[in-house]
């Protein structure tokens, strides 16, 4: 009975509401409708690009061009050395470390050794590096979820066939599918290219090559799924927690035919008021990398960069990253029937951290971008760092630029970055 008066008693609360209420609810329904942005305070302010003139400028782009590219490189199995040549460098200077057992140091093998000495469980089992690379446009992500088409759902499926016999038979058990687990040093969404991903599997099957599963991996799905390199590693290798950083790239590209800002209305409105300018409808990379460049070398809290993530995590030490390297260059993309001077101009941005948060990469690379449009000094995501609201960035650029690069297990090298000095 009550459930059925409940329509008009919020009527009626609603009626009785004073007037000032109401008219405060009115408006922020009207500042919603009208895409609020965060209110910046400095020179910039009038100049930037609003949420909505970023992600059009963002997605306006020939993505499919970039798409092409990273297609080729996990087809061609040519891994991270595969971006050498857009920078004029050597592949060979980039080749895969094909030794699994360096992954740990001399002094950890011994006590590894040592500690494995008359033990059962987990010491007897052994386990397997796998480097993967995958074309972001032809899955769902990396992480397994029901009814999608993932990688790792694809690479466990064929790692199934190698599980050994108590664990097939605990699957079986609970009616599971039989199949073999990969854990990863980095999940990637959807859209999202890896040239060298790592993850790891084991099994107490003592038959099993790395030749055996390298092959099964490769016939999961050819030309988008490619394992690089399968090795026997410590059995206390952790592909995440082992992981001294991580490299991603993204491509962004600079045709001079591609669409600009679609906020035209906007910019006319803009002209008629004599206290703003003209919305940017460019940036410079040179500006960009000028701005990047102020995040090497420092640990900060990448908070407001990050997407989707849980409130636990957005304070304190979960969100602080150490930016090893971060830098912005103009490189030429060929595809296969181009040359050099007939390629794509594009920003290659490069950024290599101990770790990264959900998304973090796509809103520094577009919220860097929105800053150099808008002419912003060099500190500008130095100080976004201490801002409140997330909204003081720009939105996500698309994920088909992105691409992990590689994971790195051994002490960050500056010398084996594509852009330097």
């Amino acid at each position: 009975m009550l459930a059925k008066f409940r329509p008009l008693m919020a009527t009626a609360a609603k009626a009785r509401a004073p007037p000032a209420m109401a008219a405060s609810t009115a408006a922020a329904a009207a500042e919603r409708d009208e895409h609020v942005h965060y209110k910046h305070t400095d020179a910039c302010q009038h100049l930037r690009w609003t949420a909505k003139e970023s992600y059009e400028y963002m997605y306006a782009r020939p993505w499919n061009k970039v798409v092409d590219f990273y297609a080729e490189l996990v087809r061609t199995g040519a891994g991270a050395p595969g971006l050498a040549k857009l920078f004029g460098k050597n592949e060979k200077d980039y080749t895969l470390d094909t030794t699994g057992e360096n992954d740990l140091t001399p002094s950890e093998k011994q006590m590894a050794t040592i500690s494995s000495k008359d033990r059962g469980g987990r010491w007897e089992r052994v386990t397997f590096k796998i480097v993967l690379s995958y074309h972001g446009g032809s899955f769902d992500g990396w992480q397994k979820q029901p009814g999608l088409n993932t990688v790792q759902g694809l690479v466990e499926k064929h790692l199934g066939q190698f599980v050994d016999e108590r664990k097939a038979k605990q699957l079986e058990a609970r009616s599971l599918p039989i199949e073999g687990c990969a854990v990863v040093a980095g999940r990637t969404d959807k859209g999202v290219t890896a040239l060298q991903q790592v993850c790891s599997f084991y099994t107490w099957r003592k038959d099993v090559k790395s030749e055996d599963i390298k092959d099964a991996i490769n016939e999961a799905a050819p030309d988008k799924l490619k394992p690089l390199d399968v090795s026997k590693v410590a059995r206390e290798f952790h592909p995440n927690f082992a992981a001294k950083w991580r490299r991603y790239m993204y491509i962004f590209p600079l045709d001079e035919d591609a669409k600009l800002i679609i906020g035209q209305e906007y910019s006319t409105k803009v002209l008629e008021n004599s206290e703003c300018n003209i919305i940017p409808q460019s940036f410079d990379v040179a500006k960009v990398d000028e701005i990047l460049r102020k995040l090497a070398g420092k640990t900060l809290s990448y908070k407001m960069f990050a997407r989707d993530t849980q409130a636990s995590r957005s304070v304190g030490p979960p969100t602080e990253c150490f930016m090893f390297h971060s830098r912005a260059a103009v490189a030429k993309l060929n595809s296969a029937n181009e040359d050099y001077k007939e390629g794509m101009r594009v920003m290659c941005v490069e950024l290599v951290a101990n770790r990264f948060l959900r998304k973090m990469v796509r809103v520094l690379v577009a919220t860097a971008i929105r800053e150099a449009a808008a002419g912003a000094g060099e500190d500008a995501l130095l100080n976004l760092m201490e801002a409140t609201d997330r909204r003081a960035t720009a939105p996500p650029a698309p994920p088909e630029g992105l691409c992990l690069v590689d994971v790195g297990y051994e002490d960050f090298n500056k010398q084996r970055c594509f852009i330097v000095d």
